[in-house]
């Protein structure tokens, strides 16, 4: 069982910054992927950013230029650093990693989400 623990969410003004934190932890063999997911209300799920193993990066074109994704492999840790903030960006935000628990085992593991909230 992988678990995610995601913080750093909260409200902010439109410009403001805000830095999301989603660190994973139990029986993993290696993980291949690491990304953020948004969802706010009546609308589907989308995906915001993504980085691999090898630092490649995808992003929504909603955010590409303002959000930053990054990876701390040792501690197994991702990292979205979100500035110029826009109302539009309100939304749950929810991790998601996948990799392998064995050779021929893979996982997909989801957060439990968290609200971010830009508003005047």
């Amino acid at each position: 069982q992988v678990q995610l623990v995601e913080s750093g969410g909260g409200l902010v003004q439109p410009g403001g910054s805000l830095r999301l934190s989603c660190a994973a932890s139990g029986s993993i063999f290696s993980i291949y992927t690491m990304g953020w997911y948004r969802q706010a209300p009546g609308k589907q799920r989308e995906l915001v950013a993504a980085i691999t193993s090898g630092g490649n990066t995808n992003y929504s074109d909603s955010v590409k230029g303002r959000f930053t994704i990054s990876r701390d492999n040792a501690k197994n840790t991702v990292y979205l650093q979100m500035n110029s903030l826009k109302p539009e960006d309100t939304a749950v935000y929810i991790c998601n990693v996948g990799g392998t628990i064995a050779t021929m085992t893979s996982f997909t593991s989801w957060g439990q989400g968290i609200q971010v909230t830009v508003s005047s």
